[in-house]
């Protein structure tokens, strides 16, 4: 599924495309079917700061025209290659790139960390960690330069064989491991859209351990809705607060009839 002009400027509340400067999608229900389109950066060209996490997209050229683009989060997707990395060394501005848990990362840590800043030296944080003037120094000597952008065979439906090729271990796994549901990852995503994180003691009242594939979702779809509150208004709270009033009264009429 792509993402389009209409959701992107409902979520960033703006106009224009060429007035959205944020943009958050993570853990977005446009992008459960694989592979993830984000074909819309390409008119994003004020864009500061993208949030994708936890999602399928695997392709990053359409974000190397995002000049003004200074922070970038990809953790949890489907990049295959630190070849798309290629795309992001045209981006002058770019400072954070969260990257971690992403199959490009390999065994390797060392070796990924090292390739990532040698190829974008101006980077201030890689993986919520912060890069050292130490770390610039090796990247030169134990990184890997990527001067091409990642090989793909063939193009076909708007997206490539090679993408194809990577996203069918994917595919072959539950939709629900696209949103896991951990209190880590929970965390983890809280921290980046700067949320408190979830204690542990009410973690389990959210999200009870299941093992059924239905509930599983259910879990999901839940956890996704309550990170994208953060951006309703006051207005859009109350909307909410009456629609599970509706439901709830719902299922408790269910309730009394089924008795």
């Amino acid at each position: 599924m792509r993402l389009s002009r209409a959701a992107v400027l409902a979520q960033a509340k703006a106009a224009a495309l060429d007035g959205v400067r944020r943009l958050n999608c993570c853990a977005n229900l446009l992008f459960l079917s694989l592979p993830a389109q984000i074909s819309i950066c390409r008119d994003l060209p004020n864009i500061e700061v993208v949030t994708f996490s936890v999602n399928g997209i695997s392709d990053l050229e359409p974000l190397h025209r995002c000049q003004n683009l200074s922070e970038l989060y990809l953790r949890k997707n489907n990049i295959v290659s630190l070849d798309e990395l290629f795309y992001l060394k045209a981006l002058p501005r770019l400072r954070v790139l969260w990257l971690a848990e992403n199959p490009c990362c390999g065994p390797d840590p060392h070796r990924y960390r090292m390739t990532v800043l040698r190829n974008l030296p101006s980077l201030q944080k890689l993986d919520n960690q912060a890069v050292t003037e130490e770390e610039l120094s090796q990247a030169l000597v134990d990184g890997v330069e990527i001067t091409a952008p990642p090989a793909r065979r063939s193009v076909e439906n708007g997206w490539s064989e090679s993408s194809a090729c990577s996203t069918a271990g994917a595919t072959r796994e539950p939709r629900s491991e696209l949103l896991s549901c951990s209190l880590e990852e929970t965390n983890k995503t809280q921290e980046e859209l700067d949320m408190k994180p979830v204690p542990r003691d009410k973690y389990s009242s959210f999200f009870p351990q299941e093992t059924d594939c239905s509930h599983k979702k259910r879990n999901n779809v839940l956890n996704a809705i309550l990170l994208l509150m953060k951006e309703l208004d006051a207005e859009g709270l109350e909307i909410i607060q009456q629609t599970v009033a509706r439901r709830l009264q719902a299922f408790q009429k269910k309730e009394l009839q089924e008795e």
